[in-house]
């Protein structure tokens, strides 16, 4: 069964996170996962500049790495980035340690207080503990942009279909993804519905800075760096 919403138990078990931004306008906030990719980013932040559509890209901390031009053009672009793990950790199968150690490497090249956990994730204590520094988002809306099977027609639909004021759209700024193909009919299907597409009206700085990058690489990790370059 495919799950395009986060329930109520979501927002019971993790309070202050962010699925839907409730208001009295028609506001859809985009949001784009596990990039940056050189194909697909420069395709995605092409048709929202065309647009002057500005959204959340919560990025990999191991892509960020590998391509820091892509980070760049998408900060000038007008974006935001955050967290998403350095290598796109599943918070219900490693341990608390080891999830936030991959928080904490992917914080060091991602400059931001916005994250979203792998998969959606995460436990109450790695949340609890995220929270002091992060603003966490889950999403109002996945319309299984990234798996193939499931075809670019019926993301559409499902987009089309499930929009409601408020929505956290989260797509994919992958290879794989169907974003690229279907996103500017999305768009236009929403604007002339009466949507408008923001930035989330959330703080984007706290009191408290992000997890610093001081943590003890692993060999696996020291790997993965390696392997980047």
């Amino acid at each position: 069964m495919r799950l395009i919403r986060t329930g109520l138990i979501t927002r019971w078990l993790f309070p202050g996170s962010v699925s839907r931004i409730r208001n009295d306008r028609k506001v859809l906030y985009l949001t784009f996962d596990d990039g940056p990719n050189p194909g697909s980013t420069v395709q995605i932040t092409g048709i929202l500049n065309k647009y002057g559509i500005k959204c959340i890209f919560f990025c990999s901390g191991k892509q960020a790495l590998k391509y820091p031009e892509l980070m760049a053009r998408i900060s000038s672009d007008g974006h935001l980035t955050g967290n998403h793990g350095f290598d796109h950790p599943d918070g219900w199968k490693i341990s608390a340690e080891k999830y936030l150690s991959d928080i904490r490497m992917a914080a060091g090249i991602i400059d931001s207080i916005l994250f979203r956990p792998p998969y959606g994730h995460i436990t109450p204590f790695q949340f609890r503990e995220l929270r002091k520094y992060y603003t966490i988002f889950f999403w109002d809306l996945m319309p299984y942009d990234f798996d193939r099977e499931f075809g670019a027609g019926r993301t559409l639909d499902t987009l089309k279909k499930n929009i409601r004021p408020g929505s956290v759209i989260v797509l994919h700024d992958t290879p794989d993804s169907s974003s690229p193909l279907l996103l500017e009919e999305f768009i236009d299907y929403a604007l002339d519905k009466g949507y408008t597409f923001s930035l989330p009206d959330i703080p984007v700085k706290k009191k408290c800075q992000p997890i610093p990058f001081r943590v003890k690489m692993t060999l696996q990790h020291l790997a993965v760096l390696r392997n980047c370059h």
